[in-house]
């Protein structure tokens, strides 16, 4: 070979047995001083200098977001990969395993709930709407092992005659929407339902927030509790409720009161119904009727069909639980096979993930008025796996820029600024498995549509499924 290139590389990384403590780039939003100060607070710090300190530790335990495929031995190899030529451990997997039962949940949450919270700025498109950050709430099920150590707390479905599926999970969390940031999280056993979990959730929200929630979040006194804590609310009322007008608007809403018998003081809401109207490209046409609760009681500052709009936001939090069931977990079931190791892989995964959107966050900030939809999240954990994997940036950015190399890959792959309106029919989803019930055949493509202007929201609303980043054509920057 006559000619070949040789590339030299200077790698900065913790000292000592601290060296595999790291997450590539991402140790710079999670970095080693706030984990040395959440060991400190939670009591978890080791008394005396190990092989695996409690700041490896949690590191190694972030690490499995990001390599769901791999076991404790491989996520172990893949955060020493790019530090050879040091005198670095090689645990056993007990070893590792012992490390987690030792450093615990507590540090973990901790964790979680530092960097959690909202990252756009007030000039971000697709989060506010009107001066208010749009935020939304929902809950999903996740799959832990079939292990008596768990099933007691996490248990199966049960039919008739015997249980079935694996053990169930639910977690809840709340949203930025635009970013899918999580500025709170909850979870229990399925049993504890949407509305008792949600009501932890409650101390994220404060009077700059409009909630969007749909119809599992429409009882009283949780729309009394939010309203309480200052934020305001958007929520599809479920078809029990048929709430009496005591005044009409002129935009075809009304007012009415809700809580008889239940609530002291009777809670005055803005009641939007609407027949919403979806046309298809071959000319299908769907209907539905929707019944929206919000406490924006003005309708001249508040138009009713963009609230109409405005609700399909909500879908921010089904997008969140997909970046991280799908694309992180791969559909698969979680690891842990202790309640504490469960606690703790959770609120690992999901500090994972916010510190991917901060990342995510932080590359779009370079682009003014780049909306984050376009950023692909697949490409945002790669680019943040291949980073551990070569130990680059950890402690500070290369040189070439002011973007790191997460940001310079998303930015480098951004999706399309206006994609093709589809919509899909929803089918029943197969609560035990990650694969539908017509596993081993192609499912029908995506129904395109035709975009139409919208009528007004008091007959029917042309409610088209919308353009991403667009938000089905509100404004949802106005400020007025």
């Amino acid at each position: 070979m006559r000619e070949k290139s040789v590339i030299t590389r200077t790698i900065e990384a913790a000292g000592g047995v601290y060296a595999p403590g790291h997450l590539g780039e991402l140790t710079q939003i999670v970095d080693f001083a706030l984990v040395d100060a959440v060991l400190e607070e939670t009591g978890t710090r080791e008394r005396r200098l190990r092989l695996l300190p409690s700041r490896v530790v949690v590191y190694f335990v972030l690490a499995p977001a990001l390599f769901e495929h791999d076991s404790y031995r491989g996520v172990w190899g893949k955060l020493v990969a790019g530090l050879e030529g040091l005198a670095l451990v090689r645990p056993a997997v007990s070893s590792l395993s012992r490390a987690r039962r030792r450093t615990g949940a507590a540090p973990l949450r901790r964790l979680f709930e530092t960097p959690a919270g909202p990252v756009a700025s007030g000039g971000r498109p697709g989060v506010f709407y009107r001066g208010l950050r749009t935020v939304a709430v929902d809950g999903t099920l996740l799959h832990v092992p079939d292990d008596e150590a768990v099933t007691w707390r996490y248990p199966k479905r049960s039919g008739e005659s015997a249980e079935f599926g694996y053990p169930l999970l639910r977690l809840l969390v709340v949203v930025e929407c635009g970013t899918r940031a999580i500025l709170a999280a909850a979870f229990g056993p399925e049993s504890d339902g949407e509305p008792t979990c949600a009501g932890r959730l409650l101390g994220a929200l404060d009077r700059s927030m409009l909630l969007l929630a749909d119809a599992a979040f429409d009882a009283n006194e949780f729309l009394r509790d939010v309203q309480a804590g200052g934020a305001q609310f958007l929520v599809r009322s479920s078809a029990r409720r048929v709430p009496t007008p005591f005044r009409h608007l002129g935009d075809g809403s009304y007012l009415a009161r809700l809580g008889y018998g239940v609530l002291p003081v009777l809670l005055e809401v803005r009641v939007i119904e609407a027949q919403i109207t979806v046309r298809l490209a071959d000319g299908t046409i769907r209907c539905e009727q929707w019944r929206l609760l919000t406490s924006l009681l003005d309708p001249i500052r508040y138009p009713a069909d963009e609230l109409v709009r405005l609700y399909h936001d909500r879908w921010q939090a089904e997008t969140t639980y997909f970046s991280i069931k799908a694309t992180m977990l791969d559909g698969r079931v979680l690891r842990s096979r202790s309640l504490q190791g469960l606690d703790q892989e959770v609120y690992a995964l999901i500090t994972a993930y916010q510190a991917l959107i901060r990342a995510a966050a932080d590359a779009a900030g370079t682009q003014p008025g780049l909306d984050m939809d376009r950023i692909s999240f697949t490409v945002l954990l790669q680019s943040a796996a291949d980073q551990v994997i070569t130990a680059g940036n950890i402690l500070t950015h290369s040189p070439a820029g002011p973007l790191g190399a997460i940001g310079r890959a998303v930015l480098d792959a951004l999706l399309p600024a206006w994609r093709r309106p589809r919509i899909k029919a929803r089918t029943r989803k197969n609560p035990t498995s990650k694969y539908g019930t017509n596993a081993g055949q192609h499912p029908p493509p995506p129904a395109r549509t035709t975009p139409s202007t919208p009528t007004t929201c008091s007959s029917n609303t042309d409610l088209q499924p919308g353009r991403d980043g667009k938000r089905n054509g509100v404004d949802r920057n106005d400020h007025a």
